[in-house]
């Protein structure tokens, strides 16, 4: 009995790993650094070798502050 919680433990344990990592790898801030006409070229740092060439990627609008008073 001990075995099979131990291994149960030790799957779910990898599981975790495994999703923690690939949802690390997922997101890039980057900022940019030309736009020329429909191309738009991004800065990403060391962090650009998770991006590879012909990769769809989503940009979001960094927010606004809101500007509070009369």
């Amino acid at each position: 009995m001990s075995k099979k919680i131990l291994t149960l433990v030790m799957a779910a344990a990898f599981v975790a790993g495994t999703v923690g990592v690939s949802l690390a790898s997922r997101y890039v801030k980057c900022t940019v650094s030309a736009v020329d006409g429909a191309t738009v070229t991004l800065d990403c740092g060391k962090k650009a070798a998770k991006l590879k060439a012909g990769m769809k990627v989503k940009v979001k609008n960094a927010k606004k502050k809101a500007v509070e008073g009369c």
